[in-house]
């Protein structure tokens, strides 16, 4: 069992909050926004159920944006899942524009359930829209002829009742031949022609962990420190940093109230797998 800490939870959710490429269409120069934070930490009530989430234009032009809220969760493969949750937040304003190297304050307050059980996370999205703001291409003075990129910032906002911890626990840690993982591409972005290149199995461990907390956890927030015995007989002792473990589990978040993630872990050598594995979270 191990709880994490919260100052680690979101350093880890800040270093992997999403930047998604969503669209191209014909322009001649390109928009660009930051946003800020990238994660907010919320209450049910009082100040604390308010995130400021700041919209930043850094380009030479006005940026229009809309925004949007989805839910999310993870199966216990580790696949996404959202679903629209507009109806718990009130945001202020839910559209806008910025003028060309300005910001923008967007309000999100929860208006959800007061008493909920668990923590619950959400995607803020922060979406460019295709609307030219340049006078001289609107009058037909500038020809389109350059490709122009839209964003969509998501800044992750967690919603916990207080005093929520997680308590994880490892459920089964099983040799086996494993499949690294490869980046994500967005499907759009990929050739119909390209053939796609699948890694080769490599000796690993299939770690099944469960989070009976309150709250989320954040697996990659801590070092794993794995105890097993190779098939040559010898032991098996290895620690993994949490920069070896942000490129194998990603994030590594684990849901609350009886969450389930299946994580593969590389070992680099045949474990055997009739003897025991020991798993161990170190802060």
């Amino acid at each position: 069992m191990i709880i994490l800490r919260l100052s680690r939870l979101k350093a880890r959710l800040r270093r992997y909050a999403v930047l998604m490429l969503i669209g191209i269409v014909a322009s001649t120069s390109a928009l660009a926004m930051r946003v800020s934070p990238m994660v907010s930490e919320l209450t049910t009530s009082g100040a604390g159920a308010v995130a400021r989430i700041e919209v930043g234009n850094v380009s030479s032009v006005p940026l229009p944006f809309e925004t949007r809220i989805t839910r999310i969760d993870f199966d216990e493969n580790g696949v996404l899942q959202e679903t629209p949750a507009d109806e718990d937040f009130l945001v202020f304003p839910p559209q806008g524009l910025v003028a060309a190297s300005g910001r923008q304050m967007v309000r999100v307050q929860w208006v959800g359930k007061p008493d909920i059980p668990t923590s619950q996370a959400y995607y803020v999205w922060v979406r460019q829209l295709p609307v030219e703001t340049n006078p001289q291409k609107i009058e037909g003075t500038e020809a389109a002829v350059a490709i122009n990129v839209l964003y969509t910032m998501k800044s992750l906002v967690v919603v916990a009742p207080p005093g929520a911890k997680p308590q994880v626990e490892v459920a089964s840690a099983q040799p086996q031949m494993i499949v690294p993982p490869t980046p994500e591409i967005d499907p759009a972005l990929k050739s119909a022609t390209q053939p796609e290149d699948k890694p080769a199995p490599m000796p690993g461990l299939q770690v099944v962990v469960t989070n009976k907390g309150n709250r989320y956890a954040l697996m990659s927030g801590a070092k794993w420190a794995v105890s097993a015995t190779g098939a040559d007989g010898k032991p098996f002792e290895r620690t993994y940093g949490q920069e070896e473990l942000s490129q194998v589990v990603g994030v590594g978040y684990v849901a609350p109230a009886g969450g389930k993630r299946t994580f593969s872990l590389p070992t680099g050598v045949v474990l055997d797998p009739a003897k025991p594995v020991s798993i161990r979270f170190l802060r």
